[in-house]
């Protein structure tokens, strides 16, 4: 059997998306018509933004059409060794190139967010404007009707990347997988994952790495890339955060990690430096959930909140009955509008209610 041909056979029925024969026409359609493709992220840009953006971008240039990525503001260091990331378009200070981007777009894909002011204010105002068609695929819970036209949203998948590959076998477009693509499918796969600690124990995921592997991507260097590569700054700040900020409340199994912006700016760190910190308290013996509290750069009445759960304890009922948002089971996160005093006591609240899951065994 050929190389080519076991790549097919990868791209059976196990690794497919079901999709209503309605929804199937009208992706074929808005696909066969478009020319001019314009695909968006959320704001704050992680591994599966980046990773489902770069590859939509690349499949789109495979089936001729003239596209172009578009990002609400920076991404961390790490994610420019994502292939494609280099040609992105990064919103800040580009509001004409961008307007002008979006108003020529025939059709829009709307990666990794499930309502439109996830997009930005720039973006959200651009799509909600625009008479294209627009595709949303992602995997998180709740999408926002009428938003798109046309909705591909599996919250059981473990990445909007996992979403974009089963789409693509569904719809007989993976055969011809690019390296390039397979890279930046497997990045959002592993980062929304935790390089595949959680959130990743369907047999399908497996599957998906299995077919993603065949086009002779090389994992071990793929995971140096994202998570043995930071800035000395995300260093110190990391030691600062563990040292200093983060509190354990024991009688819960949880951690809560504060960080305000006059203790951000102490450090030489960049944009996106502070992805994974959440992730750090439960390597701990005991812990089972960590809440990262932090102010917003561009809005300090604003607190941020990224929560991180291990076993079966529910973040995303978490996040939106106390933080205004909400995620996965494992991996959820919302904000606040109030001071970071007020925030710690709403998550002291939070872990109050919450208290007889946590001490529930693992």
């Amino acid at each position: 059997m050929t190389e080519a041909s076991e790549n097919q056979r990868a791209c059976g029925q196990e690794t497919g998306l079901a999709l209503s024969p309605e929804a199937r026409a009208a992706l074929e359609r808005v696909l066969a018509s478009a020319t001019r493709v314009v695909a968006t992220c959320h704001v704050n840009p992680d591994g599966d933004a980046i990773g489902s953006l770069t590859a939509v971008v690349s499949l789109m240039k495979r089936l001729g059409k003239t596209a172009v990525g578009v990002v609400p503001n920076a991404y961390p260091d790490n994610l420019k060794s994502v292939p494609g990331s280099d040609a992105l378009v990064v919103c800040t200070g580009r509001r004409e190139q961008v307007t002008r981007l979006v108003e020529e777009a025939d059709l829009l894909f709307c990666m990794d967010y499930n309502s439109c002011d996830r997009a930005g204010e720039l973006l959200a105002e651009l799509i909600s404007a625009s008479k294209a068609p627009k595709v949303m695929l992602d995997h998180h819970l709740q999408p926002e009707t009428g938003f798109c036209d046309i909705v591909v949203s599996e919250p059981s998948f473990c990445s909007t990347c996992e979403v974009l590959l089963r789409l693509m076998n569904t719809l007989g477009l993976s055969a011809s997988l690019t390296a390039e693509e397979a890279e930046s499918i497997y990045i959002g796969m592993m980062t929304d994952t935790g390089a595949f600690s959680y959130a990743s124990s369907r047999p399908e995921v497996f599957q998906c790495v299995i077919q993603l592997l065949r086009t002779g991507i090389d994992k071990d260097r793929i995971y140096s890339n994202i998570y043995q590569t930071c800035t000395e700054g995300k260093l110190r700040l990391m030691g600062y955060m563990l040292y200093v900020k983060m509190e354990l409340v024991r009688e819960s199994h949880a951690a809560i990690l504060t960080l305000t912006n006059e203790e951000y700016r102490r450090f030489p760190v960049k944009n996106g430096d502070t992805e994974g910190l959440v992730n750090l308290p439960l390597q701990i013996s005991g812990v089972r959930l960590s809440i990262f509290l932090r102010q917003d750069t561009e809005n300090p009445s604003k607190i941020r909140v990224s929560t991180r759960s291990l076993g079966d304890f529910p973040c995303n009922q978490m996040a939106e009955e106390f933080f205004r948002g909400g995620g996965h089971k494992n991996a959820a996160g919302g904000s606040l509008l109030c001071t970071m005093d007020e925030a710690v006591l709403t998550a002291r609240k939070a872990l109050r209610k919450y208290q007889s899951l946590l001490n529930n065994p693992l």
